[in-house]
């Protein structure tokens, strides 16, 4: 278990990494031996100085949610982080030159929360019942920490992933909104495209069979911590494409079909 100077020494490495727009080396291999808990830490002490500095809670992200990723990680269950205000794009904005670091995509659902959904026993069911409704998003991933460790050729673990807020960087939230049951959610899907041309497509059931299983997987791992998921909060309930790269120029357009489409762009 890391000490608590290590988690703090650590979080203020990312804090710096994150305002100074500059990438720091992999964690794990400053801390081999660190632990999913020893994660956390890091991640809650990073989020108590962005929250700090002024920022707002506004939700929680829910990512690793493809086998392929979490096989690419070392590990088996999803993860998560943060949501703060200075997140959220304009559908159809421009995220200014130099705001990121390596910016890149990914298409999901967000849930808009009516009513608090606590564990430990939370149900797909539960997670609907306190969803005032779901609205197609895109997620703006980013690392404050190097993904490839050029002297060694080692990857970023969980380890790593975790403690930087889950590559949290951005959301733009856009199209049609729509009752929790309005649709069948594991067939809601997206066209993705950058510059005219499609990179990705995939279907809510790419996302743990149902986009609803990450929340019930939040919802109970939170009730560890004597947390939970309140009302009025967003949660991105996880990609179901793999991330696109974001270059500066590049135009994206997500269609979700009848749920409309979002676009973002790159200065």
């Amino acid at each position: 278990m890391m000490t608590e100077q290590q988690v703090e020494d650590t979080a203020q490495r990312l804090f710096e990494a994150e305002r100074d727009r500059r990438q720091i080396g992999l964690l794990s291999l400053d801390f081999p031996r660190a632990t999913m808990d020893d994660a956390y830490r890091v991640q809650a002490a990073l989020v108590k100085r962005k929250a700090a500095s002024g920022l707002t809670v506004k939700g929680w992200k829910i990512g690793l949610t493809s086998k392929a990723m979490q096989s690419a990680l070392g590990i088996d269950i999803p993860d998560s982080g943060i949501l703060f205000d200075d997140m959220f794009f304009e559908d159809g904005g421009t995220v200014p030159a130099g705001r990121f670091i390596q910016p890149r995509i990914e298409a999901e659902i967000a849930f808009v929360m009516k009513a608090p959904l606590a564990g430990p026993d939370v149900s797909i069911d539960d997670v609907l019942d306190a969803t005032d409704h779901i609205t197609p998003a895109l997620e703006i991933l980013d690392t404050r920490i190097e993904r490839m460790n050029k002297e060694t050729g080692k990857i970023r673990t969980f380890f790593d992933t975790i403690s930087d807020n889950a590559a949290n960087a951005g959301i733009v939230v856009g199209g049609r909104s729509a009752g929790p049951r309005e649709a069948d959610l594991r067939w809601v899907g997206a066209i993705v495209s950058r510059n005219g041309e499609v990179e990705e497509t995939g279907l809510g059931a790419g996302v743990l069979d149902h986009p609803a299983k990450g929340i019930v997987w939040l919802a109970n791992r939170l009730h560890q911590y004597g947390m939970q998921i309140d009302a009025g909060q967003l949660v991105l309930s996880g990609s179901f494409i793999r991330p696109v790269e974001c270059r500066h120029g590049d135009r994206f357009v997500s269609d979700f079909g009848p749920f409309g489409a979002i676009r973002i762009a790159f200065a």
